[in-house]
């Protein structure tokens, strides 16, 4: 049995980064980009009006002739002489001779004479070309998380494609001969099966849908078979339950069976302390706790971290940060300790339900306090180590 520092440590140094793909960038949200996306052109391409109006070439007096009119999309070229005017509307192409735009309110009209309420300033509304950005400037670095924003960016600019690390393909396995899907009856014994939702929306959060979900009883030739075929086929597989040391757990014997290699089992940690971590050839296996609470926990510590580096992201872990306690706590046991808890502001407090077999904790915690081995209480106004949940 290890501690979780060296848990970390041990999964932190098979860390490693997925082959980059191609993708379209209207595909790629949440995506992490593998190289630098330069812009093939200027944005904007050409000078734009800024407003409805008009653009004018300046002479000394506040009239002017109106000679015509450009609105978004003409590709007409208009060449105004002094004194002359033309309609515009936000976005189109402002004549090179042109210079300002001057906002409709500030104007009036009589038939064909632009009377103007103010002398301008030159450039006046006029967004110029390559304002945003010059043909062959970076427009987006490498490493970057592509957003909403990012991916219009993008868009506006012409590109079509990204190079990005792809996604892990992830397989969720979950034991147990006393589960029964939601919506069954529930007979004496029997308990709904929720484990396989739990971690598949906590792999959607992350962007992750390139999973399957397995489930199979209590019985040692079944699960030996599903993990050998499993591991063939996945980049990351998740176990829920069945790797304890019960005589109906039958993960981690099976695991040894078909060469699984052992990197660690077992933390000094509560929840989560029957923690499995190997490798099978490019597959690493997570077997985690059964317990909703201590599978959440493990995989948040442990997984989530392996799965967000492959995908590309540089500082994967989640964050830690120091705050005070709200209240006196006593803790429970000498193992180092996950506490669900929530921070507000420059405090946190440790809730009531720690129980590894209590998901509803989760519902109202935003973070856990981080306990030490051998810690035994902890005052108020105490300074703690708190892990920010995503």
């Amino acid at each position: 049995m290890i501690s979780v520092e060296e848990a970390i440590l041990k999964v932190s140094s098979f860390f490693y980064k997925a082959i980059p793909i191609s993708i379209s960038v209207e595909n790629s949200l949440g995506y992490v980009l593998a190289e630098d996306v330069l812009s093939a052109i200027d944005m904007p391409p050409f000078a734009q009006s800024a407003m409805d109006g008009y653009a004018i070439k300046f002479h000394d007096s506040l009239e002017y002739t109106i000679v015509g009119e450009v609105k978004a999309g003409d590709a007409h070229v208009v060449s105004l002489k002094q004194g002359e005017a033309v309609r515009i509307f936000t976005g189109a192409p402002v004549p090179q001779t042109a210079n300002a735009v001057i906002m409709q309110e500030k104007t009036t009209v009589a038939n064909s004479t632009l009377f103007l309420e103010e002398q301008p300033k030159p450039q006046q509304n006029i967004r110029p070309q390559a304002e945003q950005i010059t043909k062959g400037s970076l427009a987006v670095s490498k490493m970057s998380i592509l957003s909403p924003s990012a991916i219009s960016y993008l868009t506006s600019l012409g590109v079509t494609a990204v190079k990005v690390f792809p996604k892990p393909k992830v397989a969720i396995v979950v034991t147990g001969s006393e589960l029964v899907q939601p919506g069954a009856p529930l007979t004496h014994g029997k308990i709904y099966e929720s484990n396989s939702i739990l971690l598949a929306n906590t792999l959607k959060k992350e962007g992750i849908i390139d999973y399957e979900i397995y489930k199979v009883v209590d019985d040692f030739k079944h699960t030996k078979t599903l993990l050998d075929e499993v591991t063939k086929k996945h980049d990351f597989v998740l176990v829920s339950g069945g790797i304890s040391v019960g005589d109906y757990d039958y993960v981690g014997k099976s695991l040894k069976e078909i060469g699984t290699e052992e990197i660690f089992y077992k933390i000094k940690q509560k929840p989560g302390k029957p923690l499995f971590f190997g490798k099978r050839a490019a597959c690493f296996v997570f077997a985690l706790p059964g317990n909703p609470a201590s599978a959440l926990t493990c995989f948040y510590m442990y997984a989530l971290p392996m799965l967000r580096y492959y995908s590309g992201i540089e500082k994967p872990h989640l964050p830690r940060v120091n705050r005070k306690l709200s209240h006196n706590y006593t803790v429970n046991g000498i193992r180092a300790q996950f506490l669900k808890a929530v921070v507000k502001g420059h405090s946190v407090s440790v809730l009531s339900q720690q129980s590894s077999a209590m998901i509803s904790g989760f519902i109202e915690a935003n973070a856990y306090v981080f306990v030490p081995e051998f810690s035994t209480e902890i005052n108020e106004n105490e300074s703690v180590e708190v892990i920010l949940l995503p």
